[in-house]
């Protein structure tokens, strides 16, 4: 039994909120530069595709959530 449904959204969000993480940690340390201005686009594009993502998934769910609840509607039993 599934504790919680997966939700792609929050995996992208995260996925990139780890990636402007490591960015800062790289500049920190000195590995590499990293303008302070890479980090807007990072977080923007990201938060942007979750919400798009998590904006699909719940229209998928929705979708056949209905679906489902219409084939038993329709069951003669």
């Amino acid at each position: 039994m599934l504790r919680h449904e997966f939700q792609p959204g929050r995996l992208i969000a995260g996925l990139f909120l780890i990636l402007a993480a490591v960015l800062y940690t790289g500049d920190a340390t000195g590995a590499w530069e990293a303008p302070w201005f890479v980090m807007v686009p990072v977080v923007a594009g990201g938060l942007c595709l979750a919400g798009s993502v998590a904006a699909v998934t719940g229209l998928i769910r929705r979708h056949r959530r209905s679906d489902a609840q219409g084939d038993r509607a329709e069951s003669p039993t």
